[in-house]
């Protein structure tokens, strides 16, 4: 694993000559800076950089010679998608960092620049902010043992985890087609479903609509077919990190799921939050992997590395909010629902690519990979409707007196995330939203 390290793009004392970049509860800092795909208007997509309430673009940067870069990383900075600076790699990553950085912080000759200034800096509220990337493909994984726990006991009481789990990263290939941003409206999917009462399947609007709060990890460099990536090098095929919102119809998934997994319970839609918060911004923020239990095996060689078990937790604490249309329209803001902590997977984002890859399998720049449930072992870190009201027998209450056992037409759901730790700058993924809408009409 290619070793953490820190330099003057992390310092909390750099301060930017954007005050809203200061203020200590922003999610976007100077120590931060998220790449992510935006436009205003009718313009063509461009990628830019989030900064305080603002957003750079980088192509008019590039431009105004406001950001001086080798030629090829202003060519991937000019493109229409991330896919360009992902394919470039760590080196010209962390190079463009550093550029950014300076061109933002206390003392750049751009704070004074008023004609440059107008030409590369946008209202963060007046853009449209886009798929950060061209997805090729999507697999989802289920790396909280907490997670896996909770939902095996549901319907395996006596073997809550299958024998497999503690071995390997359990995951399924999902639909890069309906991964959308954030903000796009959910509908309500259609599908077979069978109650237990219930002598045969109907097919109808799913009434077991669910969200799953993820992490969702954006590869950088790819591999050739038939090469596998070896742990102790997978970091540096991974460029950053959003937050993934894997909607799921449960009562759908409980009739399809056997034998092959999920399908259509999953594929109608999956929310990313628009900003890309890379690996060199959550350098800080890194520490060791969780202890494993006495009686856990130990990882297989080809997902074991000193430099995995040093350091390949995030400590990035998420959560998930929910409001209904009533709760909106009396002027009540989204109550939270849960918190957990992504530190504490059981499987790391290194283990998760090198597993993928492991059989020779080629990724590609830009593919997404989602983490699966964060959950906890409390009641409140539980990260999904199934856990939380334990398959709809324990509903929540909301301030209206509304009860929600699983989401309804007009919910919204907002997930967040943010890292924090003494002598480091607090960074924030975003946010990662979505409001259910009715089912379509058939």
């Amino acid at each position: 694993m290619t070793p953490v390290v820190l330099d003057a793009t992390h310092d909390p004392a750099r301060k930017s000559w954007l005050l809203a970049a200061n203020a200590p509860a922003t999610d976007f800092p100077l120590q931060n800076l998220p790449l992510g795909v935006f436009r205003t208007g009718t313009t063509a997509p461009r990628v830019g950089v989030a900064i305080g309430d603002r957003v750079l673009d980088l192509r008019a940067a590039v431009e105004v010679g406001a950001l001086a870069v080798r030629p090829l990383l202003a060519e991937a900075c000019c493109a229409a998608r991330l896919n360009e600076l992902m394919r470039l790699g760590a080196g010209p990553r962390s190079e463009l960092r550093r550029a950014v950085h300076s061109l933002l912080a206390d003392g750049s000759r751009l704070a004074s620049d008023l004609a440059a200034k107008e030409r590369v800096l946008h209202a963060a509220d007046e853009v449209e902010l886009l798929l950060p990337a061209e997805i090729g493909d999507y697999t989802d994984f289920y790396a909280s043992v907490d997670h896996a726990t909770n939902v095996g006991s549901m319907f395996r009481p006596d073997q809550p985890l299958l024998p497999n789990y503690k071995w390997m990263p359990i995951g399924y290939h999902g639909r890069a087609s309906s991964v959308v941003a954030s903000g796009q409206c959910v509908r309500r999917p259609m599908g077979q479903s069978k109650p237990a009462s219930a002598a045969s399947p109907s097919f109808g609007p799913s009434r077991q609509l669910d969200y799953e709060l993820e992490v969702g990890a954006w590869v950088a460099e790819g591999n050739p077919l038939g090469e596998p990536v070896p742990i102790a090098d997978a970091e540096r095929h991974l460029f950053g990190v959003s937050l993934l919102n894997d909607w799921s119809a449960r009562d759908i998934q409980a009739w399809e799921y056997q034998p092959l997994g999920p399908f259509l319970a999953k594929n109608f839609l999956t929310t990313v939050s628009p900003w890309v918060v890379t690996m060199e911004a959550l350098a800080p923020f890194r520490g060791p992997r969780p202890t494993r239990g006495a009686d856990d095996p130990a990882p297989l060689a080809y997902l074991d590395d000193p430099g995995d078990q040093a350091a390949g937790a995030v400590a990035l604490t998420l959560e998930v909010r929910l409001a209904s249309a009533q709760m909106r329209e009396r002027g009540i803001a989204p109550v939270r629902v849960s918190r957990s902590d992504f530190g504490r997977m059981y499987w790391t984002l290194a283990q998760l690519l090198a597993h993928h890859a492991s059989n020779g399998c080629n990724l590609r720049p830009g593919d997404l990979l989602g983490s699966g449930t964060v959950s906890g072992k409390g009641k409140d870190e539980r990260g999904c409707l199934l856990e939380l009201t334990w398959r709809g027998k324990e509903p929540l209450s909301l301030p209206t007196g509304e009860r929600r056992s699983f989401l309804e037409d007009g919910d919204e759901v907002v997930m967040t995330g943010w890292c924090e730790r003494p002598g480091a700058a607090r960074i924030g993924l975003g946010e990662c939203r979505g409001t259910v809408a009715p089912a379509a009409d058939r």
